[in-house]
């Protein structure tokens, strides 16, 4: 089996983030990238499985700083195959990733490809379902575990209120995961340095990035501090009443 893990950097919400003078986006004069959480719940799925069942994994990122050192770090984890995409990335969103991902995928034919099911700057959607539009493949998220068999994998998938259901999904696919049937294990850095010596990393170019189908940020600010709150009471349907109304007066509806 061959299995696809697209994985992206976002922003560390530990540090603290700040606005660029321009107020549309971030300032990353300072800004600190790290891995997407899901997605290395993906990295970590995708191996599992690799050890049941057999196969290859391919771990695939655009490029920026400390990608090279994630690739490595997948690669003493058990990943056979490290793609970097290269090119200009800064004004990227998911829509142009994913397209720029599915020419990849399409080339590289996998049976399954794993995606974290979302991160906390998808602000156009998350990656996984723009790649299963782009490739014509069905998708499935919130996955919390699953088992491979032939042409077929049985999902975990959860649901609200604690409900976990299981399907059978047909290869090839797109899963989102949640959380991987354990937690992403951890590499010594030891073991990446001697990774680092024998494993390669593929590099992608990509010429252009279509943004279309991402949105226009016309501004950007810290949320205010405000010690404002209404409480309202009622049926459900009065309570309803009132927040359209409020709504309207805000100008949002």
């Amino acid at each position: 089996m061959k299995i696809a893990v697209p994985v992206k950097f976002v922003p560390d919400l530990v540090e603290e983030l700040t606005i660029d003078p321009g107020g549309t986006a971030l300032d990353t004069s300072w800004l600190r990238l790290i891995i997407n959480e899901f997605d290395d719940h993906a990295v970590e799925q995708a191996i599992l499985l690799k050890e049941r069942v057999g196969g290859q994994v391919i771990v695939a990122m655009a490029e920026a700083e400390g990608a090279d050192d994630f690739l490595f770090a997948s690669a003493a984890k058990g990943a056979d195959q490290l793609i970097r995409l290269t090119g200009d990335f800064s004004s990227s969103n998911n829509h142009a990733l994913a397209r720029a991902l599915a020419d990849l995928l399409k080339e590289l034919k996998p049976d399954l490809i794993l995606t974290g099911v979302q991160a906390h700057n998808d602000l156009d959607g998350s990656i996984g379902p723009l790649l299963a539009e782009y490739l014509g493949l069905p998708y499935v998220g919130y996955v919390a575990g699953l088992t491979a068999a032939a042409d077929m994998v049985t999902v975990r998938k959860e649901y609200a209120g604690g409900l976990i259901a299981e399907m059978e999904v047909k290869l090839p696919a797109v899963l989102g995961i949640q959380a991987a049937e354990q937690p992403p294990r951890y590499v010594a850095y030891s073991k990446i340095r001697q990774v680092m010596s024998t494993a390669k990393i593929e590099e992608r170019a990509v010429a252009s990035l279509d943004l279309s189908g991402g949105i226009t940020i016309s501004r950007m600010f810290q949320p205010e501090v405000t010690e404002r709150a209404t409480m309202m009471g009622g049926s459900p349907e009065e309570v309803a009443d009132k927040v359209i109304e409020i709504f309207k007066e805000l100008g949002t509806l």
